[in-house]
């Protein structure tokens, strides 16, 4: 889906020899708008009556990373990429009715399907702030409050029993909801982000750990620890064909979304034209995961297109710059996992 060779080469005016900037311009933008006719394709032919996703379009495919551990994944990023577009759900009152209807009196939200149990505490954590998060963007509330799941890990310690790539899950779930986080839980999470953090800025020696500390910091509208660390080695790391995939797939699945967000986020303008280049590497790179049927697949040919890379190279783009959001998004925070936060402005879920 990217711009082909063939396709520069038939706008070079046989007479100037040239092509001329608006030419580049209009290639680019007729290549945005067939990336994003095709991403709204794919939801499409992904989408159920009931108004759930299904997580890619084989019948028998049963996801990867997110869309694999919960089947509330794909209606999340389904919610998420529609409204950042301004695109209408295919069976947007199913999809409401079906978070709705994954709900228990606990306040907890179960999902339906996929390989995790519903019932751990990380299960219980991911699907809560999720689906709160996509009510919201809905408009629409909750049948149960759901602070109880989020009281639960911070009762004792039992947040530290989860995966570091979890920290910023609860600032999210506040950025969402109509309470503010209480300063116990924010002082709990910021001392066991400083006690994990190394020299380097990174958290876990992961850059998906230390992308949602990065996440965490900016929700609650603080500096970010060892910004410039953090930041230097996101550029060391970038590989020469523009990805960060520096471990085995199912742990780096993310990571390009990830290390974007840090580079966009918490990068000084020292590094600026650092972070241009390394923007315009990671753009090329994530276009070459889009496959013929307007989906993405994690990494370039690489099996069936899946929601979940659908999410995180689509979200890519937009913190490239590459994808244009429509204007006039409200709560922008809690759009995924950040693509639409403006590095200029200072949000806070903290009481």
């Amino acid at each position: 889906m990217s711009i082909s060779r063939r396709k520069v080469l038939q706008l070079i005016p046989v007479v100037t020899g040239g092509v001329t900037m608006g030419d580049l311009e209009f290639l680019a933008l007729d290549n945005q708008r067939k990336i994003l006719e095709g991403v709204r394709s794919f939801f499409q032919k992904t989408a159920n009556h009931d108004g759930t996703f299904s997580p890619g379009l084989p019948k028998s495919y049963e996801g990867n990373s997110d869309t694999k551990f919960s089947g509330i994944a794909a209606p999340t990023y389904a919610v998420v990429i529609h409204k950042t577009f301004g695109w209408e759900l295919p069976y947007e009152q199913e999809t409401i009715n079906f978070f709705l209807s994954c709900q228990k009196e606990d306040g907890a939200f179960y999902a339906p399907s996929g390989e995790g149990d519903m019932e751990t505490p990380l299960a219980k954590l991911y699907n809560t702030v999720q689906s709160v998060a996509a009510l919201k963007i809905l408009g629409v509330a909750p049948k149960y409050d759901p602070m109880p799941v989020i009281e639960y890990f911070f009762k004792g310690g039992d947040f530290q029993e989860l995966p570091l790539y979890t920290t910023s899950f609860f600032a999210l779930f506040f950025s969402a909801w109509n309470e503010k986080m209480p300063p116990h839980i924010d002082n709990k999470m910021r001392r066991y982000l400083r006690e994990n953090q190394t020299e380097d800025g990174y958290i876990g020696n992961h850059v998906a750990s230390t992308f949602h500390a990065a996440h965490y910091f900016r929700l609650i509208g603080e500096e970010t620890p060892m910004a410039e660390e953090m930041v230097g080695r996101v550029l060391n790391d970038q590989k020469e064909d523009g990805s960060w995939s520096l471990n085995p797939p199912d742990w780096d699945v993310h990571a390009v979304f990830d290390a974007l967000f840090i580079l966009k986020q918490v990068g000084s303008n020292q590094r600026k034209k650092e972070i241009k280049q390394a923007f315009r590497k990671a753009k090329n790179w994530i276009l070459k995961c889009q496959n013929e049927d307007g989906g993405f697949s994690h990494y370039p040919n690489s099996g069936p297109s899946d929601i979940d890379a659908v999410y995180f190279h689509v979200a890519g783009l937009v913190e490239c710059g590459y994808l244009k959001p429509q204007k006039g998004i409200v709560n922008e925070e809690i759009y995924g996992w950040g693509h639409l936060m403006d590095p200029d402005k200072t949000y806070n879920c903290l009481i």
